[in-house]
């Protein structure tokens, strides 16, 4: 991984990720718009990579239904002769981003009208364009409107008669339960319990934590420490800022992007639900929980430590397995997978919680290693859980290349099939 720096800047309050990489096409610039535009919309993690995932498909459908190019993912959209394809990503983006994020309108309504305003296309293509991604919107609308992400969420805190526990509850405790992309079942990739609490493996994980993922006094080198806070934040955007480094690859075209765009987003979406899935089944202590706690652990080798703290806040979800290397994973499986090996492969991203710095990666597998190392050195993920979710991450990018094919004439099976 290399780093180097770049200017910071924001806009209405909101760190954008300032691109690394020259323009690709008007797939990936408005990816780079719905990704503004959901993380300012301010919702909680999961229902963002959702909202991403529904943008994504239905550009890609829209785009395929212009350019007859690749197999239709889910739905076929009847295109229209001579439609614009500028104007079908404007729209399929609009009519997708309108209906999940309404609290949006005027920065949706802005990006929208700016798009059309510098379209070079007649009024009839333009049009035309227009009604296909307003199509492909509506489909894909559609397809994911009773996926399970408006299931009620009745999580039920862990207590004892009369005592208190903190009272701010978890995060989206009901998203394992959602439909998926394409795995077959939420639980599908479903790993393993966590380490046995009196094994060596809850001691090294533990002590290891302890010493490197704390707020002060930590054994954690200056790269560590800004590592961990890149990868503080969770949002999509992160890695679909990475993904657009990709696809300015010398030879890629808009169809080509608008699938790869598409396959990433199912992929991480599926991640977060097959991740939310296991962390509520197995319930598993954070760091700051059992660290404090470490003498009712069981375990010799564990030593409670009463005022320990982690580099960064800790997620409102439980710990195991590592969400951030479940998505990491998939994305760089996805990525190795769909590179040629003649050619090298330059990586590269931003971050909104590390202003200024550019990493660099060589492969997919470089980019999970780091998130992986970054969660330890956060204080919020013991190492086991980092590589058990990177095998999940792996396993679903798998997944997501067979469902959906290699971009180069392969036709799609059905994803969740």
């Amino acid at each position: 991984m290399r780093i180097s720096k770049i200017v910071e800047w924001c806009t209405v309050g909101v760190v954008v990720l300032t691109a690394v990489v020259a323009r690709a096409d008007v797939v990936t610039d408005w990816n780079a718009k719905a990704g503004d535009i959901t993380a300012a919309a301010r919702m909680p993690t999961p229902p963002t990579y959702r909202a991403m995932a529904i943008t994504q498909v239905a550009v890609y459908e829209a785009v395929r239904a212009v350019t007859g190019r690749g197999a239709p993912l889910f739905v076929k959209v009847n295109a229209a002769v001579g439609a614009s394809v500028d104007a079908a990503v404007a729209a399929a983006s609009r009519d997708v981003l309108l209906k999940l994020m309404p609290d949006q309108q005027m920065a949706v309504e802005e990006a929208y009208e700016d798009a059309l305003a510098h379209l070079v296309a007649t009024e009839a293509s333009r049009a035309r364009g227009i009604e296909v991604g307003q199509r492909a919107a509506s489909a894909i609308l559609a397809l994911r409107r009773d996926d399970g992400a408006d299931t009620r969420d009745a999580y039920r805190p862990h207590t004892t008669p009369g005592a208190y526990v903190p009272t701010t509850l978890p995060v989206s405790p009901h998203w394992g339960k959602r439909r998926p992309w394409i795995m077959a079942r939420a639980n599908q990739v479903r790993p393993g319990p966590p380490p046995d609490l009196s094994g060596d493996i809850w001691a090294r994980d533990y002590n290891e934590i302890k010493s490197v993922g704390a707020r002060e006094g930590a054994q954690r080198t200056p790269e560590q420490t800004e590592a961990a806070h890149f990868w503080e934040t969770a949002m999509p955007l992160i890695y679909f800022n990475v993904v657009r480094s990709f696809a300015t690859t010398a030879g890629r075209d808009v169809t080509q992007n608008a699938r790869l765009l598409a396959v990433v987003g199912m992929a991480m979406d599926d991640a977060l639900i097959a991740v939310l899935d296991a962390k509520y089944a197995y319930n598993f202590w954070r760091p700051i929980t059992a660290i404090r706690n470490g003498d009712i652990d069981g375990n010799a080798a564990t030593e409670r430590d009463p005022d320990w703290l982690p580099l960064i806040e800790t997620p409102l979800h439980p710990e195991y397995p590592c969400a951030h290397c479940i998505v990491s994973a998939a994305v760089g499986t996805i990525l190795d997978a769909l590179h040629d090996a003649d050619t090298p492969l330059n990586l590269s991203g931003t971050s909104p919680t590390a202003p200024g710095a550019v990493h660099h990666w060589h492969s997919g597998s470089e980019l999970a290693a780091e998130v992986a190392e970054a969660r330890i050195s956060s204080g919020v993920h013991y190492r086991n859980s980092t590589e058990v979710g990177a095998a999940m991450g792996r396993r679903i990018g798998e997944l997501a290349i067979k469902a959906v094919g290699r971009e180069r004439g392969v036709s799609a099976a059905t994803p969740g099939s």
